[in-house]
């Protein structure tokens, strides 16, 4: 034991790196190793001599193990000293300006209105942005023969010869996600659902992705009136005004009935819009009661219950109230356009304290 003892002892001193080390331990400890050889025969051995041989050989085996670990911490010290000395770094130049990320207005919006219509009991419903041509067609009353399922303004997804499911489609949108909260959740319900919507359209206020917002409200009482008095509150809070006054044009959508348009009064004085003041007026949504026939087709009863919905588009009023001039800008990826219309990272949105600061 005293000559394995000098022998890996020197040269587990005298090894120059990691890999020497390994090899060192192999043949001392390693399974047919010559420690571990030693260890197999106390077997053999006479219980008196297991008695003195067997002690003597586990202090070997660990001060053989203490010697490896010892030696190899001093190897990782020598290296990170070397390390030290050749790699260098001048601390007393000066540092980057380092820049702090923005917000992208489509994210603040959606924040804000989140808030404004959170305040007034509505939750947030999300779904599938590729939808199946029943929920975001014939869910919605929308007829075989409409202009919006034709080709030219809907993406349509591609299907394998033989392939007899419905078509898919991106959704043109996000009233899909009404008719599968109704599904899933029955009524009464309050929703609104954001998200991204497709349709074939690109010019200076159209793009073939854009974002949208619609809300929903069913219950046993509702009416236009109640409508009414939630677009009002969501145009004052979002833009930050006491007074507002909007008006309903009648109009036509295969989900609602009746249907309206809603403007806002206004005033592009200096060519800066201001709401709630002014002669002109500003389309901002689209909104009606809920046609029987999308309560049905949820699987509610519509002799029992009624609602209203509504719909805006996001980058739509985001253009608005930020003075945005070109929709295609949203998309462009350009950080120096971000620096000028972003929000601070920390700027969330609330009621109590300013939807925008």
């Amino acid at each position: 034991m005293d000559d394995l003892k000098s022998k890996y002892l020197g040269l587990i001193s005298g090894a120059s790196d990691e890999a020497t080390l390994e090899d060192l331990r192999v043949q001392a400890l390693g399974k047919k190793g010559e420690i571990s050889a030693q260890m197999r025969e106390l077997g053999r051995m006479s219980p008196e001599e297991r008695q003195t041989a067997g002690p003597a050989l586990n202090a070997l085996k660990d001060e053989i193990n203490s010697a490896l670990i010892a030696k190899k911490t001093a190897l990782g010290d020598a290296a990170l000293d070397e390390r030290l000395r050749s790699e260098w770094l001048d601390v007393t130049l000066p540092g980057r300006t380092r820049r702090q990320g923005t917000i992208h207005p489509i994210s603040q919006v959606t924040e804000e209105v989140s808030a404004i219509f959170a305040d007034m009991g509505f939750s947030v419903a999300e779904g599938p942005q590729v939808e199946s041509d029943w929920y975001n067609f014939d869910a919605l009353n929308i007829p075989g023969h409409h202009p919006a399922r034709a080709e030219m303004d809907t993406f349509y997804m591609a299907r394998a010869a033989g392939d007899d499911r419905p078509p898919a489609v991106l959704r043109t949108h996000t009233s899909p996600v009404q008719i599968r909260s109704m599904e899933a959740q029955g009524a009464p319900i309050r929703v609104i659902c954001p998200g991204r919507v497709y349709r074939a359209d690109y010019d200076q206020t159209h793009t073939p992705m854009f974002h949208q917002i619609e809300g929903l409200a069913i219950d046993k009482a509702i009416s236009m009136a109640n409508l009414k008095w939630v677009l009002e509150e969501f145009v004052k809070s979002y833009f930050e005004v006491d007074t507002v006054d909007i008006r309903f044009r009648a109009s036509h959508f295969p989900f609602t009935e009746p249907s309206a348009e809603v403007d806002i009064r206004c005033s592009w004085e200096g060519g800066t819009l201001k709401v709630g003041e002014g002669d002109d007026w500003l389309e901002i949504l689209g909104s009606g009661m809920v046609h029987p026939k999308v309560l049905q087709a949820a699987r509610i009863d519509p002799t029992q219950w009624q609602g209203f919905a509504f719909g805006m588009g996001i980058d739509r009023i985001a253009m608005l109230k930020y003075g945005i001039p070109d929709l295609r800008a949203f998309f462009d990826s350009d950080l120096r356009w971000l620096r000028h219309y972003g929000f601070a990272a920390l700027d969330v949105p609330t009621l109590h304290a300013g939807l925008s600061r």
